[in-house]
């Protein structure tokens, strides 16, 4: 699959805030202070990372730190492009998920897929940090804010002066998923989208869903809580039903509108996403009669 690279911005955001776009397949986002610049996440592969370099080029260049939101695949499988050059920093959660076996699986899985990947290392991060961290750029001050749920390791960026939340994964649109279908997991993601909520953003800034507006954040808990109170009404039978996702009142389009034009491809993957989700919530219910 051929993925190309460009520049965009959205209406009213501030111009020293670049979104990076791969294609449909994420947005990374890169920030000028006066101190530094921040690219947040280093896209697919070495190559897009270096393409997105090359179009961010300036006249004089500032010192680079990369950021890696958390180790998904699209997230940070280009920080080769940057090794050596800039320090990454993530959160230390990342490194566990660096060390499990599934993560080199993953890449050897894709690289089998498609040859884009062949050239792909694992590198981790340079420096991390537990809780939050706060990078001072002069001008403008980044807060790393973890916000696990979707992963263990996924942090939000916080730029209070602009009142901007650049989410990530920790938001998305049309729905975001679940680690797993733990009840812990569950939680974490809904507590982390309040934690967004609260912070009033002007504008929020997903990888994924192509879209600045805070009211993405609204729907994104709606959507959770309007899962929740689907399934408390069901029944034990119903609760055991592995196919519950593909049932009347319980599939992904009962719950939001699919976007016009979206491909059958990522439809596909929304449902799956709905389906962890939806799983979720279901454990999240049983324990929840178990304690009571």
């Amino acid at each position: 699959m051929d993925v190309s690279v460009e520049l965009c911005t959205y209406p009213e955001l501030d111009d020293r805030i670049v979104i990076v776009r791969a294609g449909d397949e994420v947005d990374a986002m890169f920030v000028r202070t006066e101190r530094f610049n921040v690219l947040i996440d280093t896209l697919g592969t070495p190559e897009l990372c270096r393409t997105a370099l090359d179009l961010l080029d300036e006249k004089a260049p500032r010192p680079l730190i990369v950021i890696n939101s958390h180790m998904d695949w699209d997230h940070f499988w280009g920080n080769g492009a940057v090794a050596g050059r800039a320090p990454i920093i993530a959160h230390d959660a990342a490194l566990d998920r660096l060390r499990d076996p599934s993560a080199r699986q993953v890449l050897q899985d894709k690289a089998s897929q498609e040859s884009r990947f062949h050239n792909v290392e694992l590198i981790g991060p340079d420096l991390i940090f537990s809780g939050s961290m706060v990078l001072n750029g002069g001008d403008l001050t980044l807060e790393l804010i973890h916000t696990p749920g979707h992963t263990p390791d996924h942090i939000a960026i916080w730029i209070p002066e602009l009142r901007i939340c650049l989410a990530v994964d920790a938001v998305e649109y049309p729905i975001p998923e679940v680690w797993s279908k733990s009840a812990e997991d569950l939680r974490l993601i809904r507590s982390s989208l309040e934690r967004i909520r609260d912070l009033n953003a002007r504008l929020v800034i997903p990888a994924h869903g192509q879209t600045s507006s805070p009211s993405t954040v609204k729907a994104n808990l709606a959507y959770f809580q309007s899962l929740a109170e689907r399934v408390d009404g069901l029944s034990e039978s119903q609760l055991a039903d592995g196919q519950l996702s593909r049932s009347s009142g319980f599939r992904l389009e009962d719950f939001i509108a699919i976007p016009h034009g979206m491909p059958a491809e990522t439809v596909t993957f929304y449902r799956n996403c709905h389906e962890t989700n939806l799983g979720a919530t279901v454990q999240a219910h049983i324990e929840k009669r178990k304690s009571a």
